[in-house]
């Protein structure tokens, strides 16, 4: 067999995973997760509320589609080796078929690993069978948490790095291969930590979204240290294969209002993946004003499907921008400092002319620019967004 003829046979592969992925991710994926509120203490009745939530709030309507739910939902596998809900969640498929009826889809969790991370059963050499299962429940997204297969990944490798990014990279792509065969258009959200620089290979194997850093926390300090990070990955985001650097902590109450509207605003311009993690039930009118206006969420799904970066920064203060399509662009003025500060675009530094069109995305009105800039009192930890036009 010519090489040539393989090269051929890898390509298609590699476009039949590509259109796979952006038939189920087109766009970053937006829903709820678990997680950030409720930890282990999840249970079903928890999850339907939040899919009341998601529909009575408008949530839905504004695209947050996923219903997540988090580690600690698994029980015993049964004889057969088929995976078992724990009595948190004692009918799955009643609650996928509970999720759907709401216009939504149901997500899942699990590990590459024999265990979770919270030391419930993984998919270790049960691959084919918890795709099958999750499939005939009528799951629609799956985030695989990589920190159950460390021990195997050390085991195996006896330390030789490149051996043990052999074993992770071919333990997503198993479980991926696994979810094509169900035929049901499945996300598969990659959570390791960026280990190995999983944004260079994770399209190839499956990947639809793939953690970037490890777990946010609802502090701005950790916040602004996973957002920022993010410079220089906008490369290896695309339709169907999205850069994660973890769930929305807004409403959680760790940070104030103008902390929540810069993570919200970094991360729509970082194209990632906005999945709350607040608890739905209870969110207050700014919270909900901040995870579903309808223009900051537009510069996150832009259908161009690119990733902002940074243009520049001075001390505390940074100019990030996100292509748009019909050639406008996203331009966010991030202030990381203690104090209130102005701050000044130039629209030649961005690309435009003198003339064009500018709209504060978070305030929904329209800016002037005198002499081809404009300048504005940024709070401290705080940020202009803008959608900037040609005329």
């Amino acid at each position: 067999m010519s090489r040539r003829f393989l090269s051929v046979i890898a390509a298609f592969a590699f476009l039949t995973i590509s259109a796979f992925a952006q038939e189920v991710a087109a766009t970053p994926p937006m829903g709820w997760n678990s997680w950030n509120h409720f930890a282990d203490k999840v249970t079903d009745a928890d999850v339907r509320a939040a899919a009341d939530a998601i529909v009575s709030s408008g949530m839905r309507d504004a695209g947050y589609i996923y219903v997540n739910i988090d580690d600690t939902w698994e029980g015993d596998r049964d004889a057969s080796g088929n995976i078992q809900s724990n009595k948190k969640f004692p009918d799955m498929k009643a609650l996928a078929d509970y999720v759907h009826s709401k216009g939504l889809k149901l997500g899942i969790y699990s590990s590459p690993g024999p265990k979770t991370c919270a030391g419930y059963e993984g998919s270790y050499g049960h691959e084919e069978q918890d795709a099958k299962t999750y499939a005939a429940w009528g799951i629609d997204y799956l985030k695989y948490d990589q920190c159950g297969l460390v021990d195997v990944m050390e085991k195996e490798s006896g330390g030789d790095r490149l051996k043990a990014f052999a074993i992770d990279k071919a333990a997503y792509e198993k479980m991926h291969k696994a979810l094509v065969a169900t035929g049901r258009p499945i996300v598969f959200s990659f959570s390791q930590a960026g280990w190995y620089d999983v944004w260079a290979w994770a399209p190839e194997a499956g990947g639809n979204a793939w953690r970037t850093t490890g777990d946010i926390h609802d502090n701005y300090a950790r916040m602004e240290s996973i957002g920022f990070s993010q410079a220089g990955l906008a490369k290896y985001a695309s339709p169907g294969h999205w850069n994660d650097p973890d769930m929305l902590e807004v409403g959680n109450g760790g940070m104030n209002a103008d902390e929540y509207r810069m993570h919200m605003a970094l991360w729509a311009i970082l194209a990632a993946p906005l999945l709350a993690g607040n608890d739905l039930s209870k969110m207050s009118p700014e919270t909900l004003s901040i995870l579903t206006s309808k223009d900051v969420i537009a510069v996150d799904q832009d259908a161009l499907g690119k990733q902002g970066d940074r243009l520049w920064a001075a001390g505390p203060y940074e100019v990030w921008a996100k292509p748009l399509s019909g050639g406008a662009k996203a331009v966010a003025l991030f202030n990381r400092g203690e104090l209130a500060s102005p701050m000044t675009l130039r629209l030649k530094d961005v690309g435009f002319a003198q003339g064009a069109k500018l709209r504060d995305l978070w305030k929904g009105s329209e800016v002037e620019a005198k002499n081809g800039q404009v300048t504005a009192l940024v709070p401290s930890h705080g940020v202009l967004l803008l959608r900037v036009s040609p005329q």
